[in-house]
């Protein structure tokens, strides 16, 4: 729910001394109160990240006021928005439906902040499901030929939309290098991950020819770098011996859902900052 007088403000940049009492110094003048207060110094990027929840009575233009000059001085980048405000989504999807049940039952029942405008699929196998609730379902074929306009219509469906966040909810295809630039920093993906990672065509049998003994999933940004981008959560469970192909294919599945709703959770919420190749993530 939102609250128009509950607030959230982000920010990064280069450490230094003070930044602390300078932005709390800042909401205090603004008669701004704090209910949530996290902060971390990356000592390997030199970078101070904080993420703040202010109850006032003040709008958001008194806020605003109150923290630009701290924000110019400090160089940061920053956002301010509601806490509890929907972040606008557009998910992309083959045929798996496991994970967008997920993300649609939860964004209906309220845990995920986030409104779902629409869902683009390379195969129509998940219309039907899209209609269940009642989200806007549209079908397009990829082929080497029809890629680039495919794309293009993502693009275009972001722009429509004022898309936030694209979630990829096990979408079987390989982003050009263009998208993901388009992309950086608001697209995140879903990949099961094994140890080792097992790549190719029927991913859990390998698992199970090779013995493995921990089932795992990570949701990540996307980069032109194919499943290499930062990682913003990841889970795994434990399997033995006596679990065959589609025991191990549903705990996969169960760890694919939870991780990729948690991350697109953590990222509606503000919750997610990009440090280069890394995240912070306050929780």
């Amino acid at each position: 729910m939102i609250d128009s007088n509950h607030w959230l403000l982000t920010l990064a940049c280069p450490d230094r001394p003070g930044i602390v009492n300078g932005v709390t110094g800042a909401i205090l003048a603004a008669q701004g109160n704090i209910t949530e207060l996290q902060q971390f110094t990356s000592t390997d990027s030199g970078q101070f990240f904080m993420r703040v929840q202010v109850q006032s009575g003040f709008d958001r233009s008194i806020f605003e006021e109150a923290v630009l000059p701290l924000a110019k001085e400090l160089d940061a980048e920053w956002t301010i928005d509601y806490v509890g405000r929907r972040r606008r989504t557009l998910v992309l999807v083959s045929k798996e439906g496991h994970v967008l049940n997920d993300l649609l039952f939860r964004a209906r029942s309220g845990y995920l902040p986030v409104n779902i405008p629409l869902i683009i699929g390379n195969h129509p196998d998940l219309g039907e499901l899209a209609s269940f609730y009642s989200v806007p379902f549209e079908h397009h074929v990829v082929t080497p030929e029809t890629k680039a306009d495919v794309e293009k219509r993502i693009l275009n469906a972001v722009a429509e939309h004022d898309i936030e966040l694209v979630v990829l909810a096990r979408y079987m295809q390989i982003l050009s290098p263009e998208l993901c630039q388009a992309l950086e920093g608001k697209a995140i993906n879903i990949h099961h991950s094994f140890l080792p990672g097992f790549k190719g065509a029927n991913p859990y049998r390998q698992a199970h020819e090779r013995g493995v003994k921990l089932i795992g999933a990570t949701a990540h940004f996307v980069t032109s770098a194919l499943d290499e981008g930062p990682i913003i959560e990841q889970n795994v469970r434990r399997v033995d011996h006596t679990m065959d192909v589609p025991q191990l294919i549903a705990i996969g599945q169960e760890q694919e859902t939870h991780t990729l709703t948690e991350a697109v959770k953590l990222f509606a919420e503000h919750r997610v900052l990009l440090d280069g190749q890394r995240t912070v993530v306050f929780r």
